[in-house]
């Protein structure tokens, strides 16, 4: 229920920033669609809210009206009479590898927005998910903004190191003896660490996720 309500709400505010955009630039649909190599019919299905486009057809539309991805994808009602803030790039990763910094890695697919406000608070970066342990919250391919840190509450949904291999998004648990990793897929057990695992396999947290964004 919740993706199906998540998902109707991007279609919808997509929608509307494109027909803004279409009407500025005096464009007709079918004007657009050559310019996007896309049907009629595509087109149509994003300015009625049925669908949203993949990340690489925003990045052409971007191209073609001169604007960030944030003009197309945020409400834009909510900015008026506001001083629009500056975004900052970070990298989305593919994968983050152990003995590896995050700011070592070549493994960058793309990047992502965030605000200035949010990039002043701490360092940042971006992972895509791969596979289905995180749904239905957080499904595969969608990307998660991450908080770079070491320390996280109960409760949190975290990019940890588990014995050397690559990074696994989880929730945590907190016991007096040792964590819980937690997904949210109930076909996948959770993974307990005692203390003393912790320490020995090791087990590392390398940041909380403080923002999904999802990937239609």
């Amino acid at each position: 229920m919740y993706n199906t309500e998540f998902e109707s709400a991007i279609n919808a505010q997509f929608s509307k920033n494109l027909r803004f955009f279409l009407e500025k630039n005096d464009l007709t649909q079918l004007d657009f669609a050559k310019k996007m190599n896309v049907s009629t019919a595509t087109v149509s299905n994003w300015c009625k809210g049925i669908k949203s486009p993949r990340m690489d057809k925003v990045d052409l539309m971007c191209k073609i009206f001169n604007c960030s991805r944030s003009d197309l994808v945020e409400d834009k009602g909510s900015l008026i009479g506001k001083k629009k803030s500056k975004s900052i790039l970070i990298p989305v990763l593919g994968r983050v590898a152990a003995g590896i910094p995050i700011e070592a890695t070549t493994e960058i697919i793309d990047t992502e927005e965030i605000p200035e406000e949010m990039a002043k608070t701490g360092d940042f970066f971006a992972l895509k998910i791969k596979g289905n342990s995180m749904e239905p919250r957080i499904m595969d391919g969608d990307v998660v903004i991450v908080r770079k840190q070491d320390e996280a509450e109960n409760g949190d949904v975290i990019i940890a190191m588990v014995n050397g291999d690559d990074a696994t998004c989880k929730r945590l648990r907190k016991y007096k003896d040792g964590i819980e990793l937690i997904s949210n897929n109930p076909s996948y057990k959770p993974m307990f660490f005692s203390d003393m695992d912790v320490q020995t396999k090791p087990v590392r947290i390398i940041g909380k996720v403080v923002e999904l964004r999802g990937k239609f």
